[in-house]
Order: structure tokens, then C-alpha cells, then sequence
């Protein structure tokens, strides 16, 4: 009897559900071997009886679940505490799921200006509109998830060596390697200035040299994460961003879980000389990782 599996997606894009399907052939190894129990996006599944009976969505068992997104109305959490309790495997997919992702950016705000912003343009809010949650949360949250695979969108190799280790009764070792460790650019360990540039500021390389001959663009004074954030996203090779010549953004989430990537990295830039005062809008150094408190809204005019 094959392992059962079953997906959710909660307040995310699909693009994790891209990811996986961009296994291409490898996909379909992987999935010979599971049975899906429920997958929203493959198939219709109903989370109630036609009468609506029952105390709240009721998903089949699974010995493995999938949950993208976060968690940002009652709907998404009871699905969610739904899932939790049908799949003996639960994996947080995504960050999403794990960080609170982009969505956790509206946690700079109040649920009113929230829903001021989104129905600006579309007349008054609708009287339908689902219960929101007072912000965005990540699933660890709400519920215990036994393994999370960050990325925006995770690399669909990472996710099939993560299904495919909990149907070989595994759980991987999450990578604890910085961007930075995984990053072949030269370092002098000092800023080449005081002042920190705007992400738009094009950075310093000879595009006939390879990375090992660009200069580290946290020391050109670019606002690169790479030291504060989880690597992986480049596989064995450097990481993405910094392949087009560009700082990472932080997409992986924290390095160190329960870290905050904004008081880490400020405090990385005064080591190598830069002043903290020409960081504009230092928040937006969360804009991955707003969830679990870590942004909240600011009291006044922004």
C-alpha cells in the first residue's frame, strides 16, 4: 500500500507547487510512489458535507502532508490545525509557511489599513470577505510542523530529497550554512564605503571575470543578506541572486532559527564600517521574514 500524501496552500502564490512540478520527469517518479488524498489545485475536495456539518474542515489521513503559505484568516487556520491533525508528517513548504514570506509584509500594518489598501480601488470592502486573522502568521505559529524547507520558491530538488527521506521513514538535516559561506565573491573583511547604496545601485564587476574576482557587494556598500540568511538557494553551486550580480534579498529566511536578520545584519554593517543611519527603510530588511512577531505595525505617519 502506497504512503498516502496530501497539499495545502494557505496564503501563498502557487509557486511552490510550480516548483515541484518543475521536477519535470522526476516528478513522476515521486509521484508513483505516494497515493494523493487531497491536493486542491489537482483535484476537487470538499472540506464539509454538502449540509456543512461537522466543527470544522475534515481532510483525509495522510502519512505525509504538504502546507505552502502562511496563515493569514480563520479559514487558513483551520484548514491548517486541520491538516495538522491528519498527517502524521507535516511539512512546511515554502517561506511562507515558514518566515510568513511576502504576505507577512502587511504586518507593518493594521488589519484596517490592510483592508483599506486591497478594496481602495474596488468601491466599499465586501460584506463576505473572510475573517482575517489580527496578522500574518507562519505555521510553526499555529501548529508544529516536523520539518520546514524554506525558499521563495524552494529548489524542486530540495523538496523531493524532503518527501522522499519521510517516505523512506527520514528526516533531513536543515543546511545551517549562510548564503555567505556558499558565495565564491572576494573579501577584503571592509567596506569599500560608510554610506550603504540603494539595492537600484548597479554593482562593481568585470562581466568577463567570474565571481571569484568580484568584490563581496556587502563590502561595495549593497544591502546584501547573505550573511544573515540560510543558503541553498544556488544548490551546490553559488548562490542565485549573486550569480546576476545582485544582493541576496533574504529569501531563505533567517540563518539562525528564532534570529532577527535586520538587528544582525545592522550589526554586521558597523563591523565593516558602514553608517547605520544611510540604511533608508531598514524594516524592509524583514520583507521575507515579518511573521513571528518580527514586524509590527508603527504608531503614527510612516
Amino acid at each position: 500500500m502506497k504512503p498516502r500524501l496530501a497539499s495545502e496552500w494557505l496564503h501563498s502564490c502557487a509557486g511552490c507547487e510550480i516548483a515541484l512540478v518543475d521536477l519535470g520527469e522526476g516528478l513522476l517518479e515521486l509521484l508513483a510512489r505516494v497515493e494523493i488524498v487531497h491536493f486542491p489545485l489537482l483535484m476537487d475536495q470538499k472540506y464539509a458535507g454538502r449540509a456543512g456539518e461537522g466543527d470544522g474542515p475534515e481532510l483525509p489521513a495522510a502519512d505525509l502532508g504538504l502546507v505552502s503559505g502562511g496563515v493569514a484568516s480563520e479559514e487558513q487556520r483551520a484548514i491548517l490545525l486541520a491538516m495538522r491533525r491528519s498527517c502524521r508528517t507535516l511539512i512546511a513548504l515554502g517561506t511562507c509557511a515558514t518566515h510568513g514570506g511576502i504576505p507577512a509584509l502587511a504586518n507593518e500594518r493594521s488589519q484596517a489599513a490592510v483592508r483599506a489598501g486591497v478594496f481602495a480601488d474596488c468601491g466599499p470592502a465586501p460584506a463576505e470577505a473572510p475573517a482575517c486573522l489580527e496578522r500574518v502568521y507562519a505555521v510553526d505559529e499555529v501548529v508544529r510542523p516536523d520539518l520546514c524547507v524554506p525558499g521563495c520558491p524552494p529548489r524542486p530538488e530540495a523538496i523531493a530529497a524532503a518527501i522522499l527521506a519521510v517516505l523512506d521513514d527520514e528526516l533531513p538535516a536543515t543546511p545551517a550554512k549562510s548564503v555567505c559561506e556558499t558565495c565564491p565573491a572576494r573579501r577584503e573583511g571592509r567596506a569599500a564605503t560608510r554610506s550603504a547604496r540603494r539595492f537600484l545601485d548597479n554593482a562593481e564587476y568585470d562581466p568577463d571575470e567570474d565571481l571569484t574576482r568580484m568584490r563581496c557587494l556587502l563590502e561595495q556598500g549593497l544591502l546584501c543578506m547573505g550573511p544573515v540568511t540560510a543558503g541553498g538557494c544556488g544548490g551546490s553551486g553559488p548562490p542565485l541572486c549573486v550569480q546576476v550580480r545582485v544582493p541576496c534579498r533574504g529569501c531563505y529566511g533567517p540563518v539562525r532559527p528564532g534570529s532577527n536578520p535586520l538587528l544582525d545584519l545592522m550589526n554586521g554593517l558597523a563591523g565593516q564600517g558602514v553608517d547605520r543611519r544611510s540604511v533608508v527603510d531598514r524594516r524592509s530588511l524583514l520583507r521575507f521574514c515579518g511573521a513571528h512577531g518580527l514586524l509590527r505595525p508603527v504608531a503614527g505617519p510612516r
